[in-house]
């Protein structure tokens, strides 16, 4: 459960340093041809039950990876799975509208209780936003979408997370 103090969720230092570096994951991996406000990685925390949350990291190239709290990670399915490296790619393609929603950011605190923070990662800077608990009002048609667009990354996550399990493959 979170700290009640706090109504922060415990975490491990191992978790702590994964996040960061995929907050901080540097632009130049995707060449030179990026725009200063192009959107090349998508940092959501997801909060999933008062005890376990989800960070997930997604790049414009499909890598879509999920590290928990307690340390734990599900890495590495893009290599196997196209509709995972589909959905992701498409999330972070389209990221870009959601842009103006976000304010630029060097802060990249933990969420409190079950707000979800979006980091959009780009060669000018990160910029943060975050969906509260709750319905996502109708007057913000591009947070709806971008909510649609990486619940189905998170879907390919967990389809690729039974399909690996199914075959025997450990991650």
């Amino acid at each position: 459960m979170p700290n009640r103090s706090t109504d922060r969720y415990d975490v491990t230092q191992k978790y702590l340093m994964t996040r960061g570096q995929a907050i901080n994951f540097p632009s130049q991996y995707f060449g030179n041809k990026l725009k200063k406000d192009d959107v090349f990685g998508v940092v959501i925390d997801i909060p999933l039950t008062s005890t376990v949350l989800a960070t997930m990291v997604c790049f414009v190239n499909g890598a879509a990876n999920l590290y928990f709290n307690n340390g734990g990670e599900y890495s590495g399915a893009s290599q196997r799975y196209r509709n995972l490296v589909q959905a992701a790619h498409t999330l972070v393609a389209n990221a870009g509208v959601i842009l103006k929603n976000c304010k630029k950011t060097k802060q990249y605190d933990l969420p409190m209780n079950r707000t979800h923070n979006i980091f959009l990662l780009t060669k000018g800077g990160v910029y943060r936003t975050e969906i509260p608990a709750g319905v996502i009002p109708a007057d913000y048609p591009e947070m709806r979408t971008f909510y649609v667009l990486y619940q189905n990354v998170l879907n390919e996550l967990r389809s690729s997370q039974l399909k690996d399990d199914a075959s025997g493959i450990t991650k």
